[in-house]
């Protein structure tokens, strides 16, 4: 859950857990830098359409200066925890693969639906879990949800606009998470509000100074 926009993003290796590693940068807006001798074809094909910059060459010292993040995703343990001293000598995260626990973070397995961002790990027990989990909980939550959290969305910018106080603002969203209103859509009775509606809720609901 970082924002990665525009940051540069360095991934040191260029096998399919580099391009794993480079697609989710590449959806969180990084500008992400490849070293590897060697990467897949879908890697190079990122290379050539300019989504991804690829030095062709193995990772060496300096290569992480001013990075924000970096990937220790080589074949050669010994070459990853290398990788992984400089990026710690910068003060600059680190995430060391096929050893998680080593590193300074982890990625999670990720479902994104429209504003729902779903984030799995299972603790060390394996990313095909994680992915596993993910997929489970993408079928249980169907499209009610999305509605659900759009609604939401839209009360809480009334809100934002119309209350000042973050206490009153609060007790505002709590209440309405209070009626409980998923169920009603999830069985199909709920009608989605006007901005007027909206309007008309949140003056009715805000305590008298």
């Amino acid at each position: 859950m970082l924002n990665c926009e525009g940051k540069s993003c360095v991934i040191a290796g260029g096998g399919a857990v580099a391009e794993r590693k480079a697609s989710s940068l590449l959806q969180a807006g990084a500008s992400v830098h490849i070293i590897s001798p060697d990467v897949t074809p879908r890697l190079a094909a990122m290379a050539d359409e300019g989504s991804v910059r690829w030095s062709e060459r193995a990772y060496q010292p300096g290569d992480l200066e001013g990075a924000f993040l970096v990937y220790a995703a080589t074949e050669h343990e010994e070459v990853n925890h290398l990788i992984a001293e400089e990026a710690r000598s910068l003060g600059t995260l680190v995430n060391i693969a096929h050893h998680g626990e080593a590193g300074d973070f982890i990625s999670p397995a990720v479902l994104r639906r429209g504003r729902l961002t779903l984030a799995v790990t299972t603790a060390g027990a394996g990313p095909l879990a994680s992915v596993q989990l993910c997929r489970h909980l993408e079928s249980e939550l169907g499209s009610s949800f999305d509605l659900y959290l759009e609604f939401l969305y839209e009360l809480r910018q009334g809100i934002k606009k119309q209350v000042k106080t973050p206490s009153e603002r609060h007790r505002l969203m709590r209440a309405i998470h209070e009626q409980d209103l998923w169920l009603d859509i999830e069985r199909g009775d709920f009608i989605p509000w006007t901005p007027a509606q909206i309007q008309d809720w949140i003056t009715d609901n805000q305590e008298a100074e």
